[in-house]
């Protein structure tokens, strides 16, 4: 093993006054002597999938303690999405994850840390700090806090999806004030990350996908005794890495994020996934681009409906198998490099050797697939030149093609409004723009319209189109990412109520029936709107903010 980092901290005359600090702490000579891990935890009160970190974060470090190390909590924000959702709070979700990214990197720096342990569970907590830990290029376990288990309302298992959709159905009367108080106290039952296939499990299974988490870590439940377990064995995992000198760009680069995108096809993942990949990418310096999910997508086939394009969810995929199963099956058409190095020590290879699909019913065989495509498609045409993104998984049948008008709105509480007013009909495409990562700023997720359509049964019928983005929660002809954005001059600032939109999810095309000189005649007398946002980090953050087809980072 290299000269440890943490020596610049701990050793020698000139570092007395730092190791006094550390004395002050109550640590002893003897704990300044092992290599110090960082336990980053986001444990909050504020956010269901976090409230049970502390207990996480406790187990982490038992862990690290057994293996021989000095484990040292280091805590970190996060927003809860499905709190922040439908206002101004929702601006904050994506941007924050540079935040955390950047404040991870501060403390891990500052302090000469030896390795970390990450502690997330949420949407943008887990992208955030695997890129900061890429970035600095430093060992590193990813052991995340583990989904909520489904509700139950009526015999029938629920989830949060189930919760925003009811909001629409009572907009709609088509259930009454007493059903959506059941469906409120009864859809989310203790601490976790929402228990559908959204962003939150996404990212927890993609970091085990990846190679950055132990196996289990995306699906374990949290009220499981195998959670503490698993947050145990993460911490004497990091020790090993440390001693081996095994960094986090050793486990991540080009084969495992090729890996992690071909898991993202099988599973379905939220739409959201390919953002943060793309972030991670380019944190670690590999060539990622939107072209190359829809290659892989064309060649992995998709094994898994879990909520909300299916009945199905974490627990249940955790009781098929997880993620070993499902990486097992793709092993049979040589979908994934075996030989990439994992944090178990082992390779991914290794690691599944034994694996198998428990219940083919929650995991499809790879030669009984839901759909020979994988779960996310990439769209392009005259609205989207440098691409958008839907979750194809969780688009009805007959909403893969779909042509209808375009019904535009400048942000979503327009949408929201019209929707709830029922003034959107069958067929219609709602265009929702300006809440792109810069016009947003912040590229807030559009649950509450989708959701709204879907409770009105609506989804099977229109579609929704944004420079936005969506929720994993999201379901229907959902297609967000718009590249460019509006306010960025994106061809969908353009367009007019009326304009004639066509979507053709197969052959990965949308477009507006728009000539080019009638866009042209448009363009010439557009005027930008002023900006949302002028003050605080959010003004600063839509001036270096990228687009969202190259995973909206900060430049």
């Amino acid at each position: 093993m290299k000269k440890r980092r943490s020596a610049q901290v701990t050793q020698g005359v000139e570092k007395a006054p730092a190791r006094s600090l550390f004395y002050a702490m109550g640590y002893t000579k003897e704990e300044l002597d092992r290599p110090l891990i960082g336990v980053v935890s986001a444990h909050s009160e504020i956010v269901p999938g976090h409230f049970n970190l502390d207990k996480v974060t406790e187990a982490v470090k038992a862990g690290v303690r057994m293996a021989g190390g000095t484990p040292i909590m280091i805590p970190a924000i996060g927003v809860c999405d499905g709190i922040a959702m439908g206002h101004i709070g929702m601006k904050y979700s994506l941007a924050s994850r540079e935040l955390i990214a950047d404040s991870v990197e501060t403390m891990t720096m500052a302090h000469a840390l030896d390795g970390l342990v990450l502690v997330p569970n949420c949407d943008k907590i887990v992208p955030g700090m695997v890129m900061a830990a890429v970035r600095m290029n430093v060992p590193a376990v990813v052991c995340s806090g583990g989904a909520m288990m489904p509700g139950m309302v009526d015999d029938k298992e629920i989830s949060l999806s189930t919760m925003f959709e009811a909001v629409g159905a009572r907009k709609a009367n088509l259930i009454d004030d007493a059903k959506l108080y059941e469906y409120e106290t009864g859809a989310c039952p203790g601490c976790g990350s929402c228990a559908g296939m959204y962003t939150a499990n996404s990212m927890n299974c993609l970091c085990e996908a990846i190679g950055i988490a132990l196996p289990g870590n995306g699906t374990i439940p949290a009220v499981s005794n195998g959670r503490m377990l698993l947050a145990k064995y993460a911490g004497m995992a990091i020790m090993d890495l440390v001693e081996r000198d095994i960094k986090a760009r050793d486990i991540i680069n080009t084969r495992s994020i090729y890996n992690a995108v071909a898991c993202d096809m099988a599973l379905g993942c939220s739409s959201n996934s390919v953002l943060h990949l793309l972030a991670i990418a380019n944190e670690a310096g590999v060539e990622l681009d939107l072209d190359i999910f829809n290659q892989i997508s064309n060649k992995v086939p998709n094994l898994c409906h879990l909520a909300p394009a299916g009945q199905t969810h974490i627990s249940d995929l955790n009781q098929a198998g997880g993620i070993p199963a499902v990486q097992a099956e793709l092993a049979k058409k040589g979908l994934l490099d075996l030989d990439v190095m994992t944090v178990t020590g082992k390779t991914l290879g290794e690691n599944i050797v034994s694996a198998k699909v428990k219940d083919p019913n929650v995991i499809r065989p790879i030669d009984h697939p839901y759909s020979e495509n994988g779960g996310i498609a990439v769209l392009w045409g005259n609205i989207a030149t440098e691409g958008c993104v839907v979750k194809r998984s969780a688009v009805a049948q007959e909403m893969l093609c779909h042509e209808g008008p375009a019904r535009v709105f400048d942000g979503e509480e327009e949408a929201i409004a019209a929707i709830y007013a029922g003034k959107i009909k069958a067929g219609d495409v709602v265009v929702i723009r300006y809440e792109g990562p810069k016009g947003g700023p912040g590229m807030r997720e559009m649950l509450n319209p989708t959701s709204a359509l879907a409770g009105m049964q609506l989804d099977k019928s229109v579609a929704l189109i944004t420079d936005g983005r969506f929720s994993g929660a999201s379901r229907g002809a959902s297609i967000g990412h718009v590249s460019p954005e509006a306010a960025s001059g994106g061809t969908i600032g353009l367009l007019k109520e009326g304009d004639l939109i066509e979507i053709d999810i197969p052959n990965h095309k949308i477009n507006a029936k728009v000539s080019e000189e009638e866009f042209a005649a448009r363009k010439a007398v557009y005027t930008a709107p002023a900006p949302k946002i002028t003050t605080g980090w959010l003004a600063r953050y839509a001036k270096l903010v990228s687009s969202a087809n190259t995973g909206a980072v900060m430049k």
